[in-house]
């Protein structure tokens, strides 16, 4: 774990050191990783099975300047993911278009909490680096 923190140091470090060399019309993303890894279950067809869902999400900022912003709301949004993910019948975690459609979802909803919790649009997009999925 420590050495994705520090992964992830290093990336902002480089995204910010590329933007100021690149001048101030070249957007200066960022990337920071919910961590750890999103892990819920999901109701399977059959009512009495449970689903295994791993998720490894990334949230692309529109400035590193908003990476404390983010840190410091990481609990709420670490619970929305799993809301989001929980809430999911089987045939949607099951198909890429679901998957598509689960990450606009997830996308949407941090938007809409990080502008009503910092009255800032800081969040650009959502990703998914990694998307594990068992039983069901």
């Amino acid at each position: 774990m420590l050495y994705m923190l520090a992964l992830a140091v290093l990336t902002v470090i480089n995204t910010q050191a590329y933007a100021q060399e690149e001048g101030s019309s070249t957007p200066s993303y960022a990337y920071i990783a919910l961590e750890p890894d999103i892990v819920a279950n999901y109701v399977g067809d059959n009512s009495k099975r449970l689903g295994y869902l791993r998720v490894t999400v990334e949230v692309m900022l529109h400035e590193p300047d908003f990476i404390p912003d983010i840190e410091h709301h990481m609990p709420l949004l670490r619970a929305t993911a799993i809301e989001i993910i929980g809430a999911q019948p089987e045939q949607k975690v099951k198909s890429l278009t679901g998957r598509e459609e689960i990450r606009r979802a997830m996308a949407k909803r941090f938007k809409d909490l990080m502008l009503r919790e910092t009255g800032d649009e800081i969040i650009k997009d959502v990703i998914f680096t990694a998307f594990l999925r068992q039983g069901g």
